[in-house]
């Protein structure tokens, strides 16, 4: 839906029930998203987002917009708190309202062979590094495949999912996470590294035009990660380079070894003691020296 199609509304005031049945406007360190204007600024101009969703609640954005696949892509779901949220390996979590950015958005790459659709969870993680970085004045950077991070600690994790004939991404960034809400010791928030803004507003609106800019670029390549300068630019930007892994492999295997390379296809190589090996899928785990020696 576009901006104008919304029914009149008083001014910042969030659409759907406020989560636990409270007030959006009882915590003021964590005031709701402006849906209305958010819709008005980023939709209905010939671009790619066809509608800005924003609920106070839902189980999960990614389901949301997986039910809805045969629709035309643009649709982004934002919910200020998710009851049933998702990571990969389907690891549940969740985070108090209104203290991050919990979104999914629905792409439908058609000009892209199926085969390159595994660089659109790393594209749209240069999109959320690149603008977050930008906005809030921090060194954001990327932790294969689908982790934002700053310093060693996690800011923010991706999902992406077929549906029908398209791929839905969810995105969840901590914003004003004070320490003793953090699902892991491991994880932060823009609040804790002293941001220069906790203001989800222009973090989302800058989200979302970073990848609607990257995504164009690489479909118009034709899906190419280096011609289009995803390739690079999620080189650049990656802080699993370089370093010494734990690559929990899903058959059950583990590999061990150092990280060198991104391929063509999106996947990180790791020069293990039986050389480079190539991996699509897994979790990994950067290794510290002292985790290392213990091996």
């Amino acid at each position: 839906m576009t901006g104008a199609s919304h029914p009149p509304q008083p001014p910042h005031e969030p659409t759907g029930t406020p989560p636990a049945g409270g007030s959006p406007w009882t915590d003021l360190e964590r005031p709701p998203l402006r849906g209305r204007e958010l819709d008005h600024a980023l939709t209905g101009h010939g671009g790619l987002w066809r509608e800005i969703d924003v609920v106070a609640e839902t189980g999960s954005t990614n389901a949301d917009l997986a039910a809805r696949a045969a629709e035309p892509e643009g649709l982004v779901r934002v919910a200020e708190y998710q009851s049933a949220g998702r990571g990969r390996l389907d690891r549940a979590w969740t985070a108090p309202p209104r203290s991050g950015l919990f979104l999914s958005v629905l792409l439908r790459p058609t000009e892209v062979p199926v085969a390159q659709w595994g660089w659109l969870p790393l594209l749209v993680g240069v999109a959320a590094a690149e603008s977050t970085s930008r906005v809030a004045g921090l060194d954001v950077r990327l932790k294969w495949p689908n982790d934002l991070l700053i310093g060693d600690r996690k800011l923010a994790g991706i999902l992406a999912e077929r549906a029908g004939d398209g791929v839905v991404v969810g995105i969840g960034l901590n914003v004003t996470l004070a320490a003793d809400e953090l699902p892991v010791p491991t994880a932060t928030s823009l609040g804790l590294e002293n941001s220069i803004t906790t203001d989800r507003d222009p973090l989302l609106r800058a989200l979302l035009r970073d990848l609607e800019a990257w995504y164009t670029r690489w479909r118009e390549a034709g899906g190419d990660a280096r011609s289009s300068g995803l390739h690079s630019a999620y080189t650049a930007a990656c802080a699993t380079l370089g370093r010494r892994v734990r690559v929990e492999l899903p058959a059950g295997r583990t590999l061990i070894g150092t990280a060198t390379a991104i391929d063509n296809d999106g996947r990180v190589v790791v020069e293990g003691t039986h050389g480079p090996e190539a991996v699509g899928a897994g979790d990994v785990i950067h290794v510290r020296p002292a985790d290392d020696v213990q091996m």
